[in-house]
């Protein structure tokens, strides 16, 4: 049945739990929550092996895989009955043993029907999935592990509709960039619950992990903030604005985080994977280590034509799919060892041809530099990894 298992239980045993971890914080825990900006307001704090018949039940049976998980993208958009099959058939003759979906897409757009969505929630909504239960019952018997690709900040059909939750230019319109695409402002804690929701309906379908993508602010935000109208509301006490928009974006990771323990899914956040490389990347608040210190997952998307020239001393990285993936590894090793709660790195990797980088600028990506990546990533003791293809073109013959 689709329901808390014992309410009264489930609420006695939480309510035990947060009162025992809450007792045990020194003065010192308490005043370093207060210094980040961020206060649980009520969330109860649930230890992350609490026994699974505390949390909600959906009903269905997929565990974690046991080899870790190896998994591809299929945007919902082209999910057809003949694309199924063929991704089932892929998945079940493969080490290949998950799938990423989109539930929220790049637009806004809320793919499938799902239980339990705000009024604000079910206008958006473009269904490509129309039977959702059906296909949770198909990767239950196929044992293929769901995850929930949500995209959060990037939301063009959000920021139309409520401009006040975006950034207007000085024109007075709403801003968009170069491809025509609008943010919703990470300072708004309404936005924040708005994808939580969607997050938490995604998790009672049936999906076992939460993937927070877009959990940022535009790209170049630092460089024309200052000619934009928004407000930041607890976050304009900050002197500083890059330490805002960093504490902004690690906060919404940490409060989803909370909110979800409940229903006994993995978080993770897609995050960019040069952010690791530096201390922070200041202009879309993406601090790598803030944000890997509240997710149960970091997937950092390290595809080689997404890295500038001779980064890792590698001229055209696009060229030299190992070299540049086995680079970026062993510094994000060294930045999650200094972590208390590591996650689980699963890194994103290219199955796709970046033609648009121009001749001579990049290789046909076929079974050999996927291949190349996926040995990379096993020789830097990282056994998951995640594959990044919109035309679900995934190949057979790669050295999974």
């Amino acid at each position: 049945m689709k329901r808390l298992s014992s309410k009264i239980g489930f609420g006695l045993a939480l309510f035990m739990l947060a009162f025992l971890s809450t007792n045990s914080m020194t003065l010192a825990d308490h005043k370093s929550q207060e210094d980040k900006g961020y206060r649980e307001e009520n969330l109860l704090r649930t230890p992350k092996n609490l026994p699974q018949q505390f949390f909600y039940q959906t009903g269905i049976n997929i565990p974690y895989p046991k080899s870790g998980v190896k998994g591809i993208y299929a945007p919902t958009r082209f999910y057809d009955r003949k694309t199924q099959k063929k991704l089932y058939k892929l998945l079940d003759t493969t080490p290949l043993n998950a799938i990423v979906l989109d539930v929220k897409d790049d637009t806004g757009f809320i793919t499938m029907p799902l239980k339990g969505l705000s009024k604000k929630a079910k206008k958006n909504m473009e269904v490509h999935i129309k039977h959702p239960q059906k296909m949770m019952k198909e990767f239950e018997k196929h044992q293929i592990y769901p995850i929930a690709r949500i995209v959060v900040f990037k939301d063009t059909l959000l920021a139309r509709q409520r401009p006040d939750l975006s950034f207007i230019d000085q024109t007075g319109e709403l801003w968009t960039s170069g491809n025509g695409d609008s943010f919703v402002s990470p300072f708004k804690k309404e936005i924040w619950d708005y994808n939580v929701n969607i997050a938490i309906a995604a998790a009672k379908l049936g999906f076992k992990e939460i993937q927070f993508d877009y959990v940022r602010f535009p790209e170049g935000f630092e460089t024309f903030a200052d000619s934009l109208q928004f407000k930041m509301g607890k976050y304009a006490n900050y002197k500083d604005d890059i330490q805002a928009r960093v504490q902004a974006v690690s906060d919404f990771v940490a409060y989803a985080h909370k909110k979800l323990q409940p229903y006994g899914v993995k978080v993770g956040v897609d995050i960019f994977g040069y952010a690791a490389t530096i201390p922070e990347a200041p202009g879309i608040g993406q601090n790598f280590s803030k944000i890997s210190s509240h997710v149960d997952v970091i997937s950092s998307m390290i595809y080689p034509s997404h890295w500038g020239m001779s980064y890792f001393g590698i001229y055209q990285p696009d060229l030299h799919p190992y070299d540049v993936v086995a680079s970026y590894m062993e510094i994000e090793k060294q930045v999650l060892s200094k972590l208390k709660d590591r996650p689980i790195s699963r890194p994103w990797l290219q199955n796709f041809t970046a033609s648009y980088l121009g001749p001579g600028n990049y290789l046909e990506y076929g079974p050999e530099e996927v291949s190349a990546q996926i040995q990379a990533v096993k020789e830097s003791g990282v056994k998951e990894y995640l594959l990044w293809d919109v035309n679900n073109s995934y190949f057979k013959k790669t050295d999974y």
